[in-house]
């Protein structure tokens, strides 16, 4: 029976993507400058992370039971099952939606399967999950089948990631204003990761740009699984110049032949801040 992957915009994808991997995304949203946006160019990720840094807030929106309703229902109608793959139920009520979207339509579509796995993971951590999901899917796993490789695989995609500026992970309450203003002064970057219950754990602390950057290439030659990572995903909240370098070293020390480089989206980077720059591969664990 022929079935169809939907997932959110969490996953950080560019718009383009989307169709390429045949992908139906549930948009969630962003308030910046009393506008509501749920689609981003790359053009305006760039004026966004730029209002960012000026002090302009924005804040965002978990997609709701209606918002997934109104994209899988469509679906189901037209005699497809459905997948969906959901933002991080630490991080976000996403997920949480769609289980509640799925009973109400489960109800009225009993012929119809719709399976919800939470991934546990965000932005392109997300995106990597759901890009080897389509590809499995190509491969010709049934429904069930797929199901369960995400279920079984989600705990191997690695998040690994830093940020420039403590002080937007003071303002989620990830960390104190006196830990917050200490760092700045020392030019303290944390190095953090997503754990198993999709929360962003800090991990360790570098000295500089730099050194937290090539913390991230570390912890891949420590726990990338051998002979999976021809492809990695890079996001970077506009620190392109940074998120090369990362390229380059993935490329030269962990063998990565494919890098997909792409902003963080604005969900996202709304809160961790310009000058994230994250890298996601699949490893032992997380």
């Amino acid at each position: 029976m022929s079935y169809r992957i939907v997932t959110d915009t969490s996953c950080d994808f560019p718009q383009e993507m989307y169709a390429q991997l045949g992908l139906t995304a549930v948009p969630l949203s962003v308030n910046y400058k009393n506008e509501t946006h749920t689609h981003y160019t790359e053009s305006w990720l760039k004026e966004l992370y730029a209002g960012l840094r000026a002090g302009e807030p924005a804040t965002t929106s978990a997609a709701n039971p209606q918002d997934w309703g109104s994209i899988i229902r469509p679906i189901l109608e037209a005699g497809e099952d459905v997948l969906v793959l959901a933002f991080s139920s630490g991080l976000s009520t996403t997920y949480q939606s769609a289980v509640i979207a799925a009973g109400e339509l489960a109800e009225a579509f009993p012929q119809r399967k719709i399976y919800v796995v939470d991934t546990h993971s965000a932005s392109l951590g997300q995106g990597l999950l759901v890009y080897y999901a389509c590809k499995q899917k190509e491969k010709g796993l049934s429904l069930e089948e797929l199901r369960d490789w995400c279920e079984e695989n989600k705990f191997h995609l690695c998040h690994w990631f830093t940020v420039d500026d403590l002080m937007y992970l003071k303002r989620g309450g990830r960390i104190s204003a006196a830990t917050a203003l200490l760092g700045t002064m020392m030019q303290i970057k944390p190095v953090l990761h997503m754990d198993d219950e999709g929360h962003l754990i800090s991990v360790s602390k570098a000295r500089g740009r730099k050194a937290s950057i090539d913390a991230l290439v570390k912890k891949m030659q420590e726990l990338a699984l051998p002979g999976e990572n021809d492809t990695v995903f890079i996001c970077h909240g506009d620190c392109m110049e940074d998120a090369r370098y990362l390229e380059a070293q993935v490329k030269e020390k962990c063998g990565v032949k494919d890098v997909l480089i792409y902003y963080t989206g604005a969900v996202i980077g709304s809160h961790s801040g310009p000058g994230t720059l994250a890298l996601f591969f699949l490893g032992t664990h997380r």
